[in-house]
């Protein structure tokens, strides 16, 4: 079926829904009920470009620095670490091209096309222009957090529990940034299995396996739409990252310094919610929850295969630990850690 006509089957869809399913809609003109369907699709469309790369960045700050040692953790062995995480933004995550041939309810103001930032990008912003129920609709797009880096701290522990298996949590608190915030938390499973190979535990060499899951949390302040229904409620956009990790590390120590690499391979499946304050439109229509139930058609699963490596520096009972995560985007982390 040709695009257009998806289009216009689409359009016809939803008046159809929103007439036979809303009765209190009646007073709505069949064209401006169109015109919600196409304010809507331009909300899926923005909502995909804009928190994309944010997303993506969230998986990669969760993935770093769950492995503090792939040596073995003796029963009981509990190690405390403040981390702090410094994540660089690329530059092609910072913005995206948006053309009025991409909406189907906004026309950009003044100009044709645009380059607008994401929620990693600049404090820059395009003006949007529509019209619903014959009456003007402005909005300006949303802001990015305007930073090259992304500096935010965690806190892990990890509890030996004997048969080289530890426990490791990790947690962050909430942090703003702007536009834009962030939370994580998780659990894991690390095993070392050089302990069945006495001859690389005498060379010093230490071989561990890690099965992680993660959430992260990340909310951006969205699309501020002010309309003759007064605000749509579209103000906050919500995304729940669910993230599995597998992670294969070996070391070698050096006296007090050890040096790590790691294999990092994880699955994330990324859901949007639209959670702003409960817009006027809402008593016509419930526009969250058709948005919302729109909002499935850009769910996605992603893969990612990263690269770490980490040096770890001995003080004692403390530790100084320094990794870097690199595949498609770059992250560091340093930690200081207190061993029980």
């Amino acid at each position: 079926m040709p695009k257009s006509m998806r289009k216009s089957v689409f359009l016809k869809g939803t008046a159809i829904v929103f007439l036979l399913c809303f009765g209190k809609a009646n007073a709505q003109s069949e064209q401006t009920l169109q015109e919600l369907g196409n304010l809507i699709n331009d909300a899926i469309f923005f909502t995909d470009q804009y928190i994309t790369p944010a997303t993506d960045a969230a998986v990669y700050q969760a993935a770093s620095g769950w492995v503090a040692t792939p040596k073995e953790a003796k029963r009981w062995d509990f190690t405390l670490g403040v981390h702090v995480n410094t994540f660089f933004v690329p530059k092609s995550d910072r913005s995206f091209h948006l053309a009025d041939s991409d909406l189907s309810f906004f026309t950009i103001e003044g100009v044709n096309e645009t380059e607008t930032p994401t929620a990693l990008g600049n404090a820059n912003y395009a003006t949007l222009t529509g019209t619903l129920n014959n009456e003007p609709v402005t909005l300006k797009t949303p802001e990015g957090i305007d930073r090259e880096t992304i500096i935010y701290p965690s806190l892990q522990g990890a509890l030996g529990i004997g048969f080289g298996t530890e426990v490791i949590a990790k947690f962050s608190p909430k942090i703003t940034l702007k536009h834009v915030e962030y939370q994580v938390y998780g659990l894991g499973l690390k095993h070392n299995f050089s302990r069945y190979f006495k001859n690389l535990e005498a060379k010093k060499i230490h071989l561990s396996t890690l099965l992680a899951y993660s959430r992260e949390d990340v909310t951006v302040a969205f699309l501020d739409v002010t309309t003759s229904y007064g605000n749509l409620g579209l103000n906050s956009l919500n995304s729940i990252i669910d993230t599995w990790q597998l992670q294969f590390n070996g070391s070698k120590e050096f006296k007090k310094l050890e040096v790590s690499a790691g294999l990092i391979m994880n699955t994330s499946k990324f859901e949007y919610t639209v959670d702003g304050e409960r817009g006027a439109i809402e008593d016509v229509i419930p526009l969250h929850q058709v948005l919302n139930q729109r909002l499935e058609a850009i769910y996605k699963t992603k893969f990612n295969c990263i690269g770490e490596v980490s040096g770890r520096y001995d003080f004692g009972k403390i530790y100084l630990q320094s990794t870097v995560a690199f595949g498609k985007f770059v992250n560091t982390n340093i930690a200081l850690q207190y061993e029980f």
